[in-house]
């Protein structure tokens, strides 16, 4: 011993290294610096631990620090915010339990070894512990420490256990979705790529603690059958070795070695209590942001109503016979009050809010309107009366806004036009009931709507045979009539159409647009197309434009052919047909044709009927004649000069024959010659607008035809 030291004192003098790299007198200042050496020293402390006996006061000491360091565990687990700000929490799992299985062998070994000089062999704490807890009798200190067991063991640890096996197992299937929205974010901006790093380092983290939690359950289970084992073995080993080996009676052998046991069962299971309650409260914190106490009572307390029930139902036990009424009082004091305090501070902070806000609002100086506003036109307006703003405000899923949203998307795959936003306003100068739609600010069309009822039609044009108001359908002209919402089935059953209002008004809205489509394509939205084209039509527009046409050439073209509903979103197709047009001709009639031409497959398809044929009216070689020598002027400027007794016998003549394929559950289209088709379009749309007129030139050849009639 003296070699030992005196060798210490020599390495310390002349400033050698000692075992640990440092010198003997800093040792300990060094293992206070070194978090990795000090760990590694208390696992090192755990094994030996496991080897050599303890003595009773370095037991006592050691308990101590056990049931420390749990507290410790389970407050940290209450104070986090987030569940991944313990996620050593497996490893301190790992080294707790292990300690506590190193102070359960140590304290075998002495209870087994020295239990029969009294109950203070094992140490003053598990003295303590078995004294308080069995009071003399140790059938009650076995029956606490079994219910301990059974608690920790099948209530929390189970429960924990699942939690955390579920946890990680949908942490590791939301993976893949979590990893694609994060690209998802930065592709859109939404993010940069320090929040992206960020993020999926945290996602890599959350997928690895709740994996290890999964394992790390396992010890505390295991520890608790552990627990059981040791506790059997030290009372059934202890009586054995008092009375054979030690001499002692069997009543005192038993009451010296339960009281050891009992109270070393508790020093170890009451930790292991703790901890397996710090490892729930993790698990089950996932979807949990800031410390437990704030989660828990600002959700508890979310609902004064619930407090206020709660109250009620404390209240009414207090007045059932038999039960203790104080306790009960109260309790539903003191919910009651709480459900009171609750809403009136709440109601306080709102209004407080409210008046925060006007106070904000009125402070705020308000500006002139500039004059220029003044000038500014709405393109498309829906003005509505005031019965109708739950159209609008509605909580209704089918509300109105909503439908407009989707014709927006419609028309735009349908047509290739993107309408204008619909600017939506009360007027309280309509009925209550009724609706004006305004295009570029002059009225296009009125109608009435009645929330809470349905519009019924039928579709053969008859009238309505139900119960309502008569009226008639805003958009076709249809006969109908509005009927209450109990009317549905009966309506549906008679086979007649049922719409709602908000479908009502948008299919009102569609028609409208569509008859003015030509007129909303403004030449900023035509610029807007043209440039949206992809990359491999950009040289097509750069030879045309404005070389060989004008922006404002292309638009009147688009309008044409908006007019007669014809879809515009195969842009590419159209512009190659403007360029094969302009190099022979500058009419824009003459273009607009040969576009038409070019676009045969899609305006044949868009005609089909359900036997994918396309149904047609002939105009017959007289009439043909007698538009051809109606043309008047020279070269590309003609205009159609008919008498006005023919024009009347034309329209009576094409009116009977499209009435009649109409009966006959027909919509065909007009087929001319290419050269008097625009004439014969501009005379049908004043009488006829919603019939299709259409040149030999728009045939494709692979579409099936089929004649219904001749004018």
């Amino acid at each position: 011993m003296s070699d030992t030291s005196s060798a210490a004192t020599k390495i310390a003098s002349t400033g050698g290294p000692s075992l640990f790299g440092v010198t003997a007198g800093g040792a300990l200042t060094s293992l206070a610096k070194r978090g990795d050496l000090a760990l590694a020293f208390g696992v090192m402390a755990i094994i030996v631990v496991l080897i050599l006996p303890l003595p009773a006061f370095l037991l006592d000491f050691s308990l101590a620090i056990s049931i420390t360091f749990s507290v410790l565990v389970l407050m940290t687990a209450l104070f986090i915010q987030k569940p991944l700000e313990f996620s050593a929490f497996p490893t301190v799992l790992l080294i707790a339990t292990m300690l506590r299985l190193a102070l359960n062998l140590a304290s075998t070994r002495l209870i087994l070894g020295e239990g029969h000089e009294g109950t203070d062999s094992a140490g003053k704490v598990i003295e303590a512990f078995g004294n308080f807890v069995m009071q003399g009798n140790f059938v009650i200190g076995i029956i606490v420490f079994a219910i301990l067991v059974i608690v920790n063991f099948v209530v929390i640890t189970k429960g924990s256990g699942r939690i955390a096996e579920v946890a990680a197992r949908f942490t590791l299937d939301a993976m893949p979705g979590k990893q694609m929205a994060i690209d998802a974010d930065l592709s859109a901006g939404l993010i940069d790529e320090n929040e992206a790093r960020t993020r999926r380092s945290n996602l890599e983290k959350e997928s690895s603690f709740f994996g290890a939690m999964d394992g790390a359950s396992k010890f505390v289970r295991g520890d608790a059958v552990a627990g059981l084992l040791i506790t059997f073995i030290n009372i059934v080993g202890g009586i054995v070795i008092g009375v054979a080996q030690n001499g002692m009676s069997f009543g005192d052998a038993a009451h010296t070695y339960t009281l050891l046991t009992i109270g070393d069962g508790l020093v170890s299971q009451i930790p292991a209590l703790i901890v397996s309650t710090a490892a729930g409260l993790l698990v089950s914190k996932a979807g949990v942001e800031g410390p437990a106490d704030e989660a828990l009572f600002d959700q508890l307390s979310g609902y004064p109503q619930a407090l206020g029930m709660s109250s009620f139902v404390m209240g009414t036990m207090a007045l059932l016979p038999g039960l203790p009424a104080i306790p009960f009082l109260l309790l539903a004091g003191g919910t009651g009050g709480l459900a009171f305090y609750l809403t009136t501070s709440r109601k306080k902070t709102a209004d407080d809010i409210v008046d925060a806000q006007e106070r904000e609002a009125a402070a705020v100086p308000v500006a002139d309107e500039p004059i220029g506003t003044a000038l500014r036109m709405d393109e498309l307006r829906l003005e509505i009366g005031y019965a109708l703003l739950p159209l609008i405000n509605g909580k209704d899923h089918k509300k109105l806004t909503d439908q407009i949203k989707a014709l927006r998307r419609q028309i735009a795959s349908d047509m290739g036009f993107v309408m204008p936003s619909v600017r939506i306003l009360d007027n309280v100068q309509l009925d209550a009931n009724g609706y004006v739609i305004r295009v570029k600010e002059v009225e296009s069309g009125r109608g009435d709507v009645y929330v809470g009822q349905l519009l019924v039609m039928d579709p053969r044009g008859d009238q309505i045979q139900l119960p309502g108001l008569h009226t008639t359908e805003p958009a076709f002209g249809l006969p109908a009539t509005w009927i209450d919402e109990g009317l549905r089935e009966e309506a549906s059953f008679r086979g007649y159409t049922v719409v709602d209002p908000p479908t009502v008004l948008t299919t009102h809205l569609t028609e409208i647009i569509k008859d003015n489509m030509a007129e909303l394509l403004s030449y900023a939205e035509v610029q807007k197309l043209l440039d949206e084209l992809g990359k491999e039509h950009k040289k097509l527009v750069d030879d045309l434009v404005p070389s060989q046409i004008t922006v404002t050439g292309i638009q009147r073209v688009l309008q044409t052919l908006l007019t007669e509903r014809i879809s515009i979103r195969d842009l590419p197709t159209i512009m190659e047909g403007i360029a094969e047009a302009v190099g022979h001709t500058q009419s824009l009639t003459l273009i607009t044709e040969h576009v038409r031409a070019r676009l045969a497959r899609q305006i044949c398809a868009a005609h089909m009927d359900a036997d994918s044929a396309v149904p047609l009216v002939t105009l017959s070689p007289r009439w043909e004649q007698a538009f051809a020598e109606a043309l008047i002027g020279q070269g590309e400027d003609k205009q159609l000069a008919m008498q006005p007794s023919m024009l009347q016998e034309f329209i009576a003549a094409m009116r009977d024959r499209f009435e009649d394929a109409a009966r006959a559950g027909e919509v065909p289209v007009l087929l001319t010659s290419p050269g008097v088709r625009p004439y014969v379009r501009s005379i049908i749309e004043r009488f006829r607008p919603q019939t299709f007129v259409m040149s030999q030139n728009e045939i494709h050849p692979r579409v099936r035809l089929r004649t219904v009639g001749t004018v």
